[in-house]
């Protein structure tokens, strides 16, 4: 989680404590009547000899298809190209990037100064070169990260992952030396967070030993880790519940590096979290909502996000909104301290991301599914706002903040106009276009339409549709449907050179749906549509699809789906509830069993989401939609393509495996494919990344254009 103002804490989810006859039972029937229990042996020798086989005929297929090799050519070509955007950091008045390229296939981290970075061939100095680490010590690292303890930013915890997992290694690494420091902090693999409390401290959430990770597989006992002691010798000081998702440290600082608080974070589910001040006689539990976050402090305010409406002292606040206390009265007594509105959202609108930067509040909101950033001071009692000057009907992302002034970054894209970067001055106002992405692809032919689907109840679906300008309405255009719909994720519009070169300048089609269950219009959008009433999310897709079919965008015929992680899960609920409507559908490292999705995995931490197997009338909503158990003998589907990782420590490739292996059974075609590495991700790698997208393509092509 790292330091609050920093880096954002890390939403997960929880599983909801149910009897262990319950459990037991429920797996064990489920174990007894699923055939493919075998392949949830992720690294079984059976289970990858299945994983071999499959890949090679999928191989096979698409690799001989003679626009392979420059579908993967032209994406790697865009992948590895000198003239992207390198996205960076502030950082001890430097600038910090991670690249990859053909020469650095794990990527180096470089640093160079913001003149520097301003030419169009910065002087980079390499400061971790991941290849050569990887050589050295005979691991697949992959670099994850760092956190550098403030004011100072000298020293830093890397994080490592051997093969993308979740699961990783914290090192102490000295930015001056450019080297990892001997004998200093280093944490073994796992799944764990830290915080750098002072130069000798840590506050570390882990596995301690047996017993001591969530029914989730996360920590929930944070210790204070000292310089020189063992990791068995760190003193516990804060303890959440095994049946909780996780619970971790983080340290509350102003801009300047001042630690005004230790906290420890219960998070009881994906969107409930219990925080307490640390360092007392015994932890102070905050008297705050549980669906509300720190943002952290600034103008002397500590400002708090909020995630539901909240009435307390005769103040009401809304959902979405977000509040913030004297730092001196929140200080002296935390429970005590009155909140005052800091900024609420207007009609569809939310706000989506949020930064400090040395004297400003940065706010990156939604407004009908259009970026917009706002920043905001406190002065006199009051705040005060100030939009900020860039590109309208685009994603706005805030790139990177600088706590030593008042300058940030901001990435601004949208379908068909490449990443551009803005410095912006919040001393000025200023605001600047210092780096842009060449074109990718030819966008003169292709044209963006915001429409709206009506769902059964009235509600408005927006959807995107980027497609060849002067299109016949008449269904031929082949069309990638994609969504997500879950965990108050929003679906924005983004450049992907990818889309454009290997399907867009084609001719075809391309949809983004907004769908209930994301975050397109806030924490309301979101909670619409979980558990009982999930069902929705898929209502809504659904929705969207029929009307592309009505308004003779495309046609069943050549309508394919695609989607990942719950996208992956939304898109098999797609072709299992009509797969009439889709003759393609690319499923990403999906969820597919929910009827076991709890015991595998990360799973049970997202019975929050979706409802927990394991409690008779919650199993009742996952029973009705849930893909594998769906996919059964005499219904047609559309001919899936799964794709999926043997290092994703988090979905795993269990769904995915067991839903290919079910459509055999049934005799109905499917093509799979299983990197080896890659993590949730699916890709570790530029070559893998290239590969999995030219393999998608191709099935794309070769389903919705060839018509095969």
């Amino acid at each position: 989680m790292g330091d609050l103002g920093v880096a954002q804490i890390w939403k997960m989810a929880v599983a909801v404590a149910a009897g262990s006859m319950i459990v037991g039972a429920a797996a064990a029937q489920d174990a007894a009547s699923d055939p493919y229990i075998w392949l949830e042996d992720i690294n079984g020798a059976r289970a990858l000899e299945w994983v071999k086989a499959e890949n090679e005929r999928t191989l096979k297929i698409f690799q001989a298809d003679p626009r392979y090799q420059t579908f993967y050519q032209r994406t790697l070509e865009v992948l590895e190209a000198q003239d992207r955007i390198p996205l960076v950091t502030f950082r001890r008045g430097e600038l910090y990037n991670f690249w990859q390229d053909a020469a650095h296939v794990k990527g180096i981290l470089r640093r160079t100064s913001a003149a520097s970075y301003r030419t169009a061939t910065p002087d980079w100095e390499t400061v971790l070169d991941i290849d050569a680490l990887a050589k050295a010590e005979g691991k697949s690292w992959v670099y994850q990260g760092m956190q550098c303890l403030p004011p100072e930013e000298k020293r830093c915890l890397v994080t490592l992952s051997d093969g993308g997992r979740d699961a990783s290694v914290l090192r102490e690494f000295d930015l001056g030396t450019r080297s990892f420091v001997e004998g200093g902090f280093s944490l073994p693999e796992g799944k764990q967070d830290a915080s750098w409390v002072d130069a000798g401290t840590l506050l570390v959430a882990r596995e301690w030993g047996p017993g001591t990770l969530t029914d989730s597989g996360y920590a929930f006992v944070v210790k204070r880790l000292k310089r020189g002691q063992a990791v068995s010798e760190a003193q516990e000081i804060y303890r959440g519940e095994k049946s909780d998702l996780g619970t971790f440290p983080a340290v509350l600082r102003d801009s300047s590096g001042r630690a005004y608080a230790q906290l420890g974070i219960r998070y009881l589910s994906i969107f409930e979290q219990q925080a307490a001040v640390l360092g007392g006689a015994k932890p102070l539990v905050l008297n705050i909502p549980k669906r509300s976050n720190f943002v952290g402090i600034v103008d002397g305010r500590v400002v708090l996000a909020l995630q539901e409406a909240w009435q307390t002292g005769g103040q009401s606040f809304p959902v979405d909104a977000l509040v913030s206390y004297d730092l001196t009265e929140w200080k002296q007594s935390p429970n005590s301290a009155r909140p005052s509105l800091v900024w609420k959202p207007a009609d569809r609108q939310t706000l989506i991301s949020s930064g400090i930067s040395k004297g400003q509040l940065l706010l990156v909101l939604l407004d009908n599914v259009r970026g917009k950033a706002t920043a905001m001071n406190f002065a006199d009692g009051a705040w005060t706002a100030k939009p900020i000057d860039l590109p309208a009907n685009a994603t706005v992302q805030l790139s990177s903040t600088d706590e030593r002034s008042d300058r940030a970054m901001f990435q601004v894209a949208d379908f068909l106009n490449p990443s551009s970067l803005y410095l912006y001055d919040g001393a000025t106002g200023a605001v600047e276009r210092i780096k842009t992405t060449p074109p990718r692809f030819d966008a003169s032919k292709s044209q963006v339409t915001q429409y709206e689907a009506v769902a059964k109840d009235g509600t408005r679906i927006p959807y995107f549709v980027v497609h060849p300008k002067g299109m016949k309405t008449d269904g031929s255009t082949p069309t990638l449907l994609n969504g997500y719909g879950g965990f108050q994720s929003p679906q924005l519009p983004g450049y992907s050179a990818a889309l454009g070169r290997l399907w867009l300048e084609q001719g075809n089609a391309y949809v983004v749906a907004n769908i209930r269950g994301g975050g397109e219009f806030g924490p309301s959008w979101h909670q619409s549509a979980i558990r009982e009433s999930k069902q929705r999310t898929w209502d809504d897709f659904l929705t969207v699809a029929q009307d592309v079919v009505r308004r003779g965008i495309s046609s069943p015929r050549r309508l394919g789906v695609v989607g990942g992680s719950q996208g992956g899960l939304l898109v098999g609920t797609a072709i299992t509830q009509r797969p009439e409507l889709f003759n393609a559908a690319i499923v990403q490292v999906p969820l597919f069993d929910m009827l076991r999705y709890h015991l595998i995995g990360a799973g049970a931490s997202w019975t929050g989401e979706y409802g927990d197997p394991r409690v008779p009338a919650e199993r009742k909503w996952l029973e009705a939609y849930s893909p594998y158990q769906k996919l059964v003998a005499g219904k047609k589907f559309p001919t899936p393509f799964y794709i999926t990782s043997t290092a994703d420590d988090r979905v795993t490739p269990v769904h995915a495996r067991k839903a290919a292996a079910r459509m055999k059974e049934i005799g109905a075609p499917y093509y799979y494919f299983e990197n080896l590495e890659g993590g949730h991700a699916a890709a570790a790698n530029n070559p893998e990344k290239a590969r999995n997208v030219a393999l998608e393509y191709i099935y794309a092509t070769q389903r919705l254009v060839d018509g095969n």
